[in-house]
């Protein structure tokens, strides 16, 4: 069993901030999304995994996540000259993928449930397809299927105005070596792309054995900024631990779940979690309310801020009225003059510079 993560694309709904990077490698809770995804198939026992990146963003990835050592992996990179569709990313990786079984997971996608059962079913079951669905409250903005009360998949629909179910297409999906010549049997859609749901519903035509399984916790995509607000607040609400290696003075108070990597200093602040604090930040004057995650090398004084990500290296000073609801860019500064504003709601892209006077 291999896996191949999708780790190309644009990231256009995250803009400005994929302007200058990779929308895989945005932290939640200070590790790059892309990097839960590579944990869990390795949780699962896969360990070969095929990376399909962009010209845009795959050397920037191909540096931050390495030759997969790290994760007890071995990863190669897939280039993808084009954004043509999922189908397309598995036609491009055939060489890789050889006649191996598959996981394929969209790299911007986080799960709660472990993909070993998944993986398990799909084996004992001897299916060509696997795929897994969750419950929607807006079905028409996702792929959708009609499954029969045992769980065959009776037809996939993309986005449609009158959907058949409430049950959406989750980005991870399992193919036995059949899904190479459904790619092949089918057209472009009108979007000029080749769907990985047509390729399914080949398969389904010629009744091949598709089936379908219900994530039973969350799933999110993380392709906007609200959607990359609430990973955050999820991950650092079920899987922070406490640790305190920074130096934090005697006027400064931590509360609750709080992580703070060494080298980090705090000086006469509050911080209430769950938050993250990164390695050599300085912070002073500060309140650090819950769902906040600061990454490393970030300098913040007589700052209040809550429900938000920082990236690295980013600044921020002067702000009185508290942030909530941001995300700041790598590198990004942010200045207030005494004249303030009462509210103050962010989305702030790598190498910005904001001043309110």
């Amino acid at each position: 069993m291999k896996a191949l993560i999708l780790s190309g694309g644009k990231g256009t709904r995250l803009r400005p901030l994929t302007y200058t990077g990779a929308k895989q490698l945005v932290p939640v809770a200070n590790k790059p999304i892309l990097w839960y995804g590579i944990e869990a198939i390795v949780e699962a026992g896969i360990t070969e995994i095929g990376i399909i990146i962009s010209p845009e963003t795959g050397e920037e990835i191909k540096q931050k996540t390495g030759n997969g050592q790290i994760f007890g992996a071995r990863i190669t990179y897939i280039l993808q000259d084009q954004p043509l569709g999922l189908a397309h990313a598995v036609k491009i990786a055939q060489t890789f993928l050889g006649d191996s079984d598959f996981i394929m997971y969209l790299g911007d996608n986080l799960i709660e449930d472990n993909l070993k059962p998944f993986f398990t079913a799909f084996k004992n079951q001897n299916l060509d397809a696997l795929i897994l669905l969750r419950k929607v409250s807006n079905p028409s903005a996702f792929g959708v299927a009609k499954i029969d009360e045992q769980g065959r998949v009776l037809q996939l629909v993309e986005k449609p105005k009158v959907p058949p179910s409430n049950l959406a297409l989750v980005g991870v999906y399992f193919f036995s070596t059949a899904i190479h010549h459904a790619i092949e049997s089918i057209q472009p859609s009108p979007r000029g792309e080749l769907e990985i749901t047509d390729a399914i519903q080949h398969l389904i035509d010629i009744q091949k054995p598709v089936e379908a399984l219900q994530l039973k916790g969350w799933w999110l995509d993380t392709g906007k900024k609200d959607d990359l607000l609430e990973a955050n607040r999820i991950i650092l609400d079920t899987r922070l631990e406490i640790s305190l290696e920074g130096d934090i003075d005697s006027n400064s108070q931590v509360i609750g779940r709080v992580e703070i990597a060494a080298g980090s200093k705090i000086v006469n602040s509050t911080i209430r979690g769950p938050a993250i604090i990164g390695k050599d930040c300085y912070l002073e004057n500060c309140f650090i309310g819950p769902f906040t995650s600061i990454a490393d090398g970030v300098r913040l004084f007589e700052t209040d801020i809550e429900h938000s990500v920082i990236l690295q290296q980013a600044q921020v000073s002067g702000v009185h009225q508290r942030i909530v609801d941001s995300v700041v860019g790598q590198r990004a500064k942010v200045e207030v003059t005494p004249q303030r504003p009462k509210a103050l709601r962010f989305l702030i892209g790598d190498d910005s510079r904001i001043e309110l006077a």
